[in-house]
């Protein structure tokens, strides 16, 4: 298949970040979201968590979708039900309906994510394939930079069905992209029919293979960290230590401006490193900074907690990055049930964690500090079962 590489990858990057715009840009508005429903705080976090589940859920199925009808229509299909999902939520009518939803939103927008990394499967080599994202991520950066600083610009002056109405047309503009820019990468004789017993085979063979599901596993926990942030940093910030609408999207967006910096170091590393050997050394690095998160998660001043928290999150992109390529490259002729594996423990275990962050608020920065320092050591300890260790 012959592909523009820059518009690739600037087309994959811009359908992978449905979940950074539908989460981040609507953080600062729970508590008008709140009202408006005549709801709790509380009620209105379920919707974010809701959303995770709705990731989790929707990649489920769109592995044996993209394998047997390739990737182009069931793509343009999940970014027409995002489109259509975020253009009902502008008339919810109460908590119920918009965090109904807000699932659906989640299982049109998943598509993206799960067909990017079948693509990027089909057309590179795991080196290559790690290059790519990295380049991905450069670009993604600019949703979770743009959307929390967008989204408190919009709670501030207007009400927040704006921000709704921006998904809308978001939606609507990725699917004019997706439509006239992205070629099919998976020839017909390389399909696969849906006949259950071959999908169960498959799933099987991939959830017993070590060289995909170890990197698979610790990739899950370790960009679940970052999950643990977005679920309890509105509280932190702007409850506990009195951070305004508009400065905590300046904050969340600083956050992601150096995560997108850091993320460009995985170039360099992967001239003289293989993915594998990147990913388990950042992993002990990233345990570390969790056990300092943690210990700062006491601080009176928000910069002594805010610093240590960037540096360790900083790492997380270069982990997700090279355990992808890692896992896809194993994952052989069945890349887009892979994919949707991946994608289903990824956001699975990012919506235990997120609901974990509600369930144990106790007023203080810990239940969000400990859950990322979980997190981290959960994946180290994952890698432990790699016969591949390096």
């Amino acid at each position: 298949v012959k592909v523009h590489h820059t518009r690739l990858v600037f087309i994959l990057s811009i359908l992978t970040a449905f979940a950074p715009f539908a989460t981040d840009m609507y953080l600062a508005s729970f508590p008008n979201i709140a009202r408006s429903l005549h709801t709790t705080t509380q009620q209105v976090q379920l919707s974010l968590s809701t959303f995770f589940l709705g990731l989790a859920v929707g990649q489920l199925f769109y592995g044996p979708l993209i394998d047997r009808f390739g990737r182009r229509k069931p793509l343009l299909a999940g970014v027409a039900l995002f489109t259509v999902a975020s253009f009902l939520e502008l008339f919810a009518p109460n908590i119920e309906v918009f965090i109904g939803l807000r699932f659906l939103q989640a299982v049109g927008g998943c598509a993206g994510m799960v067909i990017s990394r079948a693509i990027i499967r089909d057309l590179f080599d795991e080196r290559e394939a790690a290059r790519v994202m990295t380049v991905m991520m450069l670009i993604q950066g600019i949703g979770p930079v743009a959307a929390p600083v967008l989204g408190g610009y919009i709670v501030s002056v207007t009400d927040w069905h704006a921000i709704l109405g921006f998904l809308f047309v978001f939606g609507a503009v990725c699917w004019m992209a997706a439509a006239y820019g992205l070629p099919e990468t998976l020839p017909p004789s390389h399909r696969h029919d849906l006949h259950p017993g071959r999908l169960a085979r498959t799933v099987w063979s991939l959830l017993t293979h070590k060289a995909y599901i170890v990197p698979t596993l610790a990739g899950a926990f370790s960009m679940s960290a970052m999950f643990a942030f977005i679920s309890g940093s509105p509280f932190v910030f702007i409850t506990l230590h009195g951070v305004s609408q508009q400065h905590y999207g300046w904050l969340f967006a600083s956050n992601a401006i150096g995560m997108t910096v850091v993320a460009q170091v995985n170039r360099l590393l992967l001239r003289y490193l293989s993915p594998g050997r990147i990913f388990h050394r950042l992993s002990v690095i990233n345990v570390v900074a969790a056990l300092i998160v943690v210990g700062a998660a006491g601080a009176s001043h928000l910069p002594g907690l805010v610093i240590p928290l960037y540096l360790c999150l900083s790492m997380l992109p270069l982990m997700g990055a090279n355990s992808t390529a890692v896992a896809m490259g194993a994952s052989g002729e069945n890349a887009g049930m892979a994919s949707s594996i991946m994608g289903v423990l990824q956001f699975g275990v990012a919506g235990i964690v997120s609901a974990l962050v509600s369930a144990l608020h106790d007023g203080t920065a810990y239940p969000m500090t400990g859950l990322i320092l979980a997190c981290s050591a959960i994946s180290a300890f994952v890698l432990l079962f790699d016969d591949k260790r390096e």
